[in-house]
This record gives structure tokens, C-alpha cells and sequence, in this order.
């Protein structure tokens, strides 16, 4: 058992309870206020279950792992590129700028700065959750968690022996359930998204409206074309296309309504093709960006600093955190607010627990997601034009687990286990606060 873990056991219900109601006051007050029912929502879909609830808390896992010691970590352990919310649902496909399918982290909301174990820490965490969940024993749970850390751990020593790090998880070389996620990937198309996603008006593409999808006022298209503008000079120059016009043919904006990202606003851009052939058209999503709930935690100016605002921060740590990044990957600012640009990837299949019911199956998978961790912390994109990080990340963290993999592991598994039993524990709290009515606002 960590420090943190045992400290968390002695706290009272009571005292616990509002630790977690002003854990999303103190971070999300001002979101709350502005849409209380998006909010409601939000936390109704947390409400479900103790997974759930642990996706849409990032702020409270990071005001107790904050707290933690951790005997692998120092000065240059604790400043990694990390991606923030590393759950096990946060992992699914896309194709990458060399135009190869790649199983990878697919959110980079919540990245930051930070020690590399908090990275860790959350997804062994979640895979805690996920094994209670499918009623598997304490002993196999201990062995998934070990799978993670151990294939984080062999990953990382290779990388530092001069492994590639053009290394990912590709169809080449994944097998099982993995491989399912690559294969249904690649039976996906551009037409196939756009035809969810569009309508053809008059010979040529639309965009469908309903409920989720809303048309924009003059006012908001003249404000997002003015920030797409801005969006285009913020890709690195050897990723902008050759002969590509950026002609916007359409917008729309939803609010989103899932877990991590209640009540933001965010706008669809349709764009023409490098053709005027509607199955090359391209949808853009540009979504105001949030601060990372791992920021306050990190006692140090010099990265906060170092960001002109959220939408900045969350494309330069992706291309940090990828290699062979979106290449519409971008950002921008719209009303005073960062915004985020990226691609919607036609070629997007996420990891999908409901079907890994096999102990085998679990390490596995546990295996790769662990080396998908080792991957993003260590290989950045060509074009990262980062300077925070400026050492070897994969020598510095291969530093303080050289003969000490099996301390790390142990730790990994003891700190899963615990923290999620008290994920758990916080769960009910949170549901029976919701439920009384004791979150200011909602």
C-alpha cells in the first residue's frame, strides 16, 4: 500500500465527501455556472458507475496523487510530457501523418508537464476498475496491473538501448484483441464518416442538423473563419499541404455532452478536399480548450508560462506525446478563448472492453497499453516544436527503474489496487452527494 492509499483509509466519510464536492468546485465552478444542465448530465452519466465516475474526475485524481511520495521520482522524472487522463478508454486508432494505422493514446485534453508515474498511476487505477467490474478475483486484477507496468517498463529499457523510436503498435505487429481494433479501423472510410455526418445539398456536401448538431448564427461563422486563419498559421510548415485551399464549404457547432467535455462549445468545419470530390472532404473540430487538471499540481511557473493559452497547450503536448501527429493538428484563439483544431480521423476505432473477458486476453492488452504509454512519454513528433523537455526522457525514467522493475511493478499494483477500491468508496459519496443535492450550482 502507498502512503497516499493508507492515508486515504483513515479518512472519515464525511471528511472525504468534501473533499470530492470541492474538487469540482475548486476546478470547475465557473463551467458549472455557465451550463448547469450540461453538468447535470454530465454527472449523471458518472453517477453509472465507479469507472465513469473515475473518467470525469481527473481533478480529484490529481488532488490526491499530488499528494503522494513516489520513490521514482526526481527532477527530471517529474517533468515528462504526460497525457493527463490516461484511463483505459482513453486508447483507440487513427492514421498517422506517414499514413499508417497506429493503436495509440487517442485524447490529449488534460496534457501537461508533470511526473511521469501520474500517467501510470491512473490507467493501472482504471484497469483496477474495469477488473472488479467484470467480477474478476484480486489475484487477477494484481496480474493485469502487473502486465501494464511490466510492458511500460520493458518498453521504456529498450528505448534507452537504442530501440527506434518510431516505434507503434501497428497491424504488423499487434495479435488478438488489439489486432481486432486495427482491423475494424481499417474497414473504415472518409465516405462512410462524411455520409454520417453530411448530406448533399444541391451537389455538394452539408452538413446534417438536428438536435446535437446546430446551425451557427452570421456572427459565429464570421468569428470561426477569423480564428481558422489564425489556425493555419499555427501548423508546422512541412505538414501544411501543397496545393491545398482550405475552402470552407460549411459549419455547424454542438455542445459537448460526453464526460470530459460537458458544456464546451465546438465547432464542425467542413472542408473541401484536395479535389472538388465530395468523398475527400474533411471535417475539422475546433473546441475550446480547458486547463489541464494536472496543472495546479505542477509547482512550476516556468511551464505554465510557457503557453500562449489552453488551445497552445494541448497541441503542442500532443505532438510532444505523438509521433507522426495529425497533420491539421492546430490551434488557435475565438472570443478570447484557446481553441484546440484538430482532424476528425475517419480511421478512429476505440479500445472496447465489453468483449475482454479472458484473463490471457486482459494481459495482453495490458501489455500493449503499457508499451503505448512508454511510447508517448518517450517519442515525440518530428515537428514537436517543444523546448520544455529538452533531455532524454526514455534515459532519465530507464535511470531509476535499472533494477528496480520489480519494486516498480509491485508499487504500480499495490497503488491500483488500493486507489481503485477508494474509487470506489468515492463513488458512493459522490452519487449520495449528487443525489442530496450537496454540489453548489447543480
Amino acid at each position: 500500500m502507498t502512503k497516499l492509499t493508507e492515508q486515504l483509509k483513515k479518512e472519515s466519510a464525511a471528511s472525504r465527501q468534501e473533499f470530492i464536492i470541492h474538487s469540482f468546485l475548486d476546478n470547475y465552478q465557473p463551467l458549472i455556472s455557465n451550463d448547469p444542465s450540461a453538468w447535470r448530465s454530465k454527472f449523471r452519466k458518472m453517477a453509472t458507475s465507479p469507472f465513469n465516475f473515475y473518467r470525469g474526475s481527473a481533478a480529484l485524481y490529481y488532488a490526491d496523487v499530488s499528494r503522494d511520495s513516489d520513490p521514482f521520482l526526481n527532477e527530471k522524472t517529474s517533468r515528462v510530457w504526460i497525457q493527463g487522463d490516461l484511463h483505459a478508454e482513453n486508447f483507440g486508432t487513427y492514421m498517422n501523418g506517414a499514413g499508417i494505422l497506429v493503436f495509440d493514446v487517442n485524447d490529449f485534453d488534460e496534457a501537461y508537464v508533470g511526473p511521469f508515474t501520474w500517467d501510470v498511476k491512473r490507467l493501472v487505477a482504471s484497469i483496477a476498475l474495469i477488473g472488479y467490474q467484470k467480477a474478476m478475483s484480486d489475484a487477477e486484477i494484481r496480474e493485469v496491473i502487473a502486465s501494464v507496468a511490466r510492458g511500460y517498463a520493458q518498453q521504456i529499457n529498450k528505448f534507452a538501448s537504442g530501440e527506434t523510436k518510431k516505434f507503434a503498435l501497428t497491424l504488423d505487429n499487434t495479435k488478438g484483441k488489439l489486432l481486432g481494433v486495427l482491423q475494424t479501423a481499417r474497414l473504415l472510410t472518409r465516405v462512410d464518416l462524411l455520409n454520417d455526418n453530411t448530406e448533399i445539398v444541391d451537389y455538394d456536401r452539408k452538413f446534417k442538423l438536428g438536435k446535437s448538431i446546430l446551425p451557427v448564427t452570421d456572427e459565429q461563422r464570421a468569428q470561426v473563419i477569423a480564428a481558422l486563419a489564425n489556425y493555419h498559421k499555427s501548423i508546422p510548415s512541412r505538414k501544411k499541404k501543397n496545393n491545398f485551399d482550405f475552402k470552407i464549404k460549411d459549419i455547424s457547432r454542438r455542445k459537448g455532452l460526453g464526460v470530459g467535455s460537458a458544456g464546451l462549445p465546438i465547432y464542425s468545419i467542413l472542408i473541401e478536399g484536395e479535389s472538388q470530390s465530395l468523398e475527400n472532404d474533411l471535417i475539422i473540430s475546433m473546441k475550446e480548450a480547458q486547463p489541464s487538471a494536472a496543472a495546479q499540481y505542477v509547482k512550476d511557473n516556468t511551464i505554465n508560462k510557457y503557453f500562449l493559452h489552453n488551445g497552445h497547450r494541448t497541441a503542442i503536448s500532443q505532438r510532444a506525446l505523438q509521433a507522426f501527429a495529425d497533420p491539421y493538428l492546430g490551434h488557435t484563439t475565438m472570443n478570447g478563448k484557446g481553441m484546440f483544431v484538430t482532424e476528425v480521423s475517419p480511421y478512429g476505432a476505440d479500445l472496447e472492453w465489453d468483449d475482454i473477458n479472458d484473463l490471457d486476453d486482459m494481459l495482453e492488452v495490458g501489455n500493449y497499453l503499457g508499451q503505448c504509454v512508454a511510447k508517448i512519454h518517450c517519442c515525440s513528433d518530428d515537428d514537436s516544436d517543444q523546448s520544455l523537455v529538452d533531455y532524454s526522457i526514455e534515459e532519465a525514467i530507464n535511470e531509476v527503474l535499472d533494477g528496480k522493475e520489480a519494486d516498480f511493478i509491485q508499487y504500480m499494483v499495490d497503488f491500483g489496487e488500493n486507489y481503485g477500491a477508494q474509487v470506489r468508496t468515492d463513488h458512493d459519496l459522490f452519487v449520495d452527494a449528487f443525489r442530496n443535492r450537496l454540489i453548489r450550482g447543480i
